[in-house]
């Protein structure tokens, strides 16, 4: 059965184009930097926004328009995988990724959930088959179910935490089943909201503990994905203990992890932790732990987690500026952790979003590479920090000096020329490249 009849296959038309079921710039096979676009982004599909999200929110019950709708429990399952794999080839993106409770309904017991799980991996598996479509990651909806009310893995009941160790067993062996690239841990109710009736140094440990069996479980069922942690500071919990990429850099090292994880970032929870989506991408870069990406935005005005579909020019250029000077996001990929804003409810919504996107990042790549290949950064920054290349600087870096000699340093300077930052240069520049892209 089809499912988007009015829906043909996107293709690359130019940015002059007005179709709109065409990419204006996302060129699979155009090379950018020595490699083809469709190897720098490998674009993944989230299953929980695109194929099961209803468009609801805390203020109104769901308005999106399904093909799919009148169907319910397992058939509905079913044919929604049916739909995920037109939608893909249509697409033709290379991954997608899932909840274990978004392909498959919960069952009234965790035997229950797991059959039915069984039953759409198989499923999935097939058709996978014949689909240039792979999974980049898959991951344990522990959220969601009242069950998990006070949490997960740093649950306050020892029930709930082997419940969850057996949800994340079952995930490592989905994955492993159906070759996914990367598993992922994303805590949304992995920390507090308040520390009034709260043992943090336990659930900590607890987490940690959980984090070591996980990988034990792994190298014992022979599945070598990548493991990945994906930072959010807050909502639904108060306080999250992965809140940013810097703290749980601290939380691997501190329990023997860091060897065995990286980290998934997601754009909206860079901001909701006051940070830009660049900046979290360059402190997980420069700690070689840069694993994979979501690919999305959140609203400004906002304090929450709205996952629109990528469009902000600059922000996916300073992405991709990260993700290139990385040597690229090796086992990970740019996946549309975004959803459709609620008024767009129609089918084809889905199609305009993600093309939006794939457009988005297209741009992206050309210019972030186009700056890299004119050292543009690069020569700013050694230009701004270049008395560390001699002297009294160079020892500093090579860690050759010490306070009494550079007490007699500072004793001989007349003067200290502090020079202009030229922020609003820079911007400018920047502008003029993001306004040449056609031209790249």
């Amino acid at each position: 059965m089809a499912y988007f009849n009015d829906v043909p296959k996107i293709k690359f038309e130019g940015y002059q184009s007005t179709n709109p079921f065409a990419f204006k710039y996302y060129d699979a096979e155009e090379k950018v930097g020595g490699k083809s676009m469709k190897e720098h982004l490998k674009f993944s599909v989230a299953y929980w926004h695109t194929l099961t999200g209803d468009g609801g929110d805390p203020f109104g019950a769901g308005t999106a328009l399904r093909p799919w709708d009148h169907l319910s429990g397992m058939d509905q399952a079913k044919a929604r995988v049916e739909a995920a794999f037109e939608l893909f080839e249509k697409l033709d993106v290379p991954y997608f990724c899932f909840h274990d409770v978004d392909v498959a309904p919960e069952g009234s017991s965790l035997k229950e959930t797991n059959d039915n799980l069984d039953v759409i991996v198989a499923m999935i598996k097939d058709y996978m088959k014949t689909s240039r479509t792979k999974l980049l990651w898959n991951t344990a909806n522990m959220f969601t179910h009242p069950r998990f009310t006070h949490g997960a893995a740093t649950a306050n009941d020892a029930n709930v935490y082997a419940y969850s160790a057996a949800k994340v067993k079952k995930g490592l062996e989905v994955g492993k089943e159906l070759g996914a690239e990367n598993y992922v841990f994303w805590g949304g109710r992995e920390g507090y909201e308040t520390l009034l009736n709260t043992d943090l140094k336990l659930e900590l440990d607890n987490l940690a503990k959980f984090y070591h069996m996980a990988l034990d479980y792994a190298k014992e069922i022979g599945f070598d994905a990548q493991f990945l942690i994906e930072p959010k500071p807050k909502e639904p919990t108060t306080h999250q203990y992965d809140f940013d990429v810097a703290t749980a850099t601290a939380f691997l090292h501190q329990y023997g992890l860091e060897q065995d994880f990286k980290f998934n970032i997601e754009a909206n929870h860079a901001t909701l932790a006051g940070h830009t989506f660049e900046h979290e991408l360059r402190v997980a870069r420069t700690s070689g732990m840069l694993g994979s990406v979501d690919a999305n935005q959140g609203d400004t005005l906002l304090g929450w987690d709205t996952d629109e579909f990528p469009t902000d020019l600059y922000s996916t250029t300073l992405a991709m500026y990260e993700i290139l000077k990385n040597g690229g996001l090796g086992r990970g990929g740019l996946n549309f952790d975004a959803k459709v804003r609620r008024g767009s409810f129609a089918p084809n919504d889905l199609f305009h979003a993600h093309i939006a996107g794939m457009d988005a990042f297209a741009i992206g790549l050309k210019v972030a590479n186009k700056l890299i290949e004119d050292n543009f950064f690069e020569t700013i920054v050694n230009n701004r920090y270049d008395t560390f290349k001699s002297a009294i600087g160079e020892k500093i870096t090579a860690g050759n000096t010490n306070f009494k000699e550079l007490e007699q340093h500072a004793l001989q300077l007349d003067t200290i020329e502090v020079k202009s930052g030229q922020v609003e240069k820079i911007k400018a520049q920047l502008n003029q490249y993001l306004l040449r892209v056609n031209e790249l």
